[in-house]
């Protein structure tokens, strides 16, 4: 029967004390109400709060499955007997509900119980076999199974221990790491800063330039000979054959330019003469260079120190080639320019040459003095240099000096001295 607003009425659906009355349920009977203790009381909560739950579950999938809202009945209202379509709807809506909300639940729950049973059966079938091929041996492959199982274990249990010991060790070496490194990189550094020390001892008893090993030897100065259409110095002790800069200012840094080049000219007044010419005729080289230092004569003059009184040393030069024999060796400071000319006035009146380069050997520390009197060309008509040229220097000049070590460089850069 429609009500007066037009819907329908609620015994399309029945309600839950008709169910209950329907199936005999006491709960909903009037009766005296028996004391209860604390924990029947609690129950009682939790029991009512399962079954408002479950009640609203099942207004809600009637609601989906009927398509109509569902009122609760008040208390004024009479509680209709329910019909047996409505009793049907009842059942439908609580058949969707399961199916909802428990169907995929228990599906996944039988699928995983199925492959957990077929995962233990297969190993139980595995675990079966075994024992019968066990079964299935001799007393002696028995015992040849259980030495062999025996001699895995022993291998396996070798393997563990050993692997432990490594573990061990690899944690006790850790602390040593950074030493290591600090020591790695300190030797770098070392090796960085003084390698011209360690290059220029090796080269030293090597072919310092870059040319072939030749066969200068001492010349007949009757014969007519080629020479270098350049000045060129010649040491055939030393496998030397490199040309000579001339004209070159006496800083350091214009000798260390010319020297990139070959060796260089070193005139001071008192010593200042050319090959050929009464006075001390300087050449200077450098006994070591820096690795990265591009130049193919930074080490040119590193055998020097080999160099004995009686070797001979050759200057071609200006279309003549000069033969001087070597008469000494010293060792002054840098700033002993003066040593140069005390050598021109210890052999006056003669032509004499002077090599000079840096001892200890990569280091700048001193300078080698070579010098020798030439011996061929006859030097009876020899010129004098210009007596321009022999006025005496305010004794501030210094030799040249080797390229400056890494470190030296980045000092003069920071300091603004480059």
């Amino acid at each position: 029967m429609d009500n007066k607003n037009g819907g329908q009425s609620s015994a399309a659906m029945p309600s839950w004390n008709a169910w209950a009355a329907a199936s005999g349920n006491s709960s909903v009977k009037k009766s005296a109400t028996p004391q209860l203790t604390e924990a029947q009381k609690s129950a009682r909560m939790q029991q009512k709060t399962a079954t408002d739950l479950a009640r609203k579950k099942l207004l809600e999938a009637y609601k989906t499955t009927q398509g109509q809202e569902y009122k609760e009945p008040t208390k004024d209202s009479q509680t209709p007997q329910a019909s047996p379509q409505d009793w049907q709807r009842y059942h439908s809506a609580w058949q969707n509900y399961y199916q909802k909300y428990y169907g995929e639940y228990y599906g996944k729950a039988a699928r995983e119980y199925v492959a957990r049973e077929k995962m233990k059966f297969e190993r139980n079938q595995i675990e079966k076999e075994r024992k019968e091929r066990q079964a299935a041996y001799t007393p002696m492959e028995q015992i040849a199974t259980a030495e062999s199982q025996e001699i895995q274990d022993d291998f396996r249990e070798k393997i563990r221990k050993k692997a432990e010991q490594r573990a061990r060790k690899l944690r006790k070496s850790r602390h040593f790491i950074p030493l290591i490194i600090g020591a790695v990189i300190l030797l770098l550094g070392v090796c960085f800063q003084y390698n011209q020390v360690i290059a220029s001892h090796i080269v030293a008893y090597m072919s310092p330039g870059n040319t072939e090993v030749n066969e200068i030897v001492a010349l007949d100065p009757t014969l007519a000979i080629k020479t270098h259409a350049t000045p060129y110095l010649m040491i055939p002790k030393l496998n030397i054959e490199v040309p000579v800069v001339f004209g070159t200012k006496n800083d350091v840094n214009s000798m260390n330019i010319a020297m990139d080049k070959g060796v260089a000219n070193f005139a001071v007044p008192g010593a200042s003469a050319k090959p050929g010419e009464i006075g001390n005729y300087v050449v200077s080289g450098h006994s070591a260079g820096n690795i990265y230092q591009r130049s193919n004569y930074k080490f040119i003059f590193s055998g020097l120190t080999r160099m004995k009184e009686g070797d001979l040393v050759y200057m071609d030069y200006n279309n003549t080639r000069y033969t001087y024999k070597v008469t000494g060796t010293k060792v002054v400071k840098p700033t002993d320019v003066a040593a140069l000319r005390k050598i021109a006035k210890d052999n006056e009146g003669k032509p004499m040459i002077t090599l000079i380069t840096c001892v200890p050997l990569g280091t700048s520390r001193d300078r080698l003095l070579v010098y020798g009197e030439q011996i061929s060309p006859s030097y009876d008509n020899a010129p004098s240099p210009n007596p321009e040229e022999e006025k005496e220097d305010d004794g501030k000049s210094e030799m040249p000096a080797n390229q400056d070590s890494p470190l030296e460089s980045f000092w003069k850069w920071m300091t603004g001295q480059s």
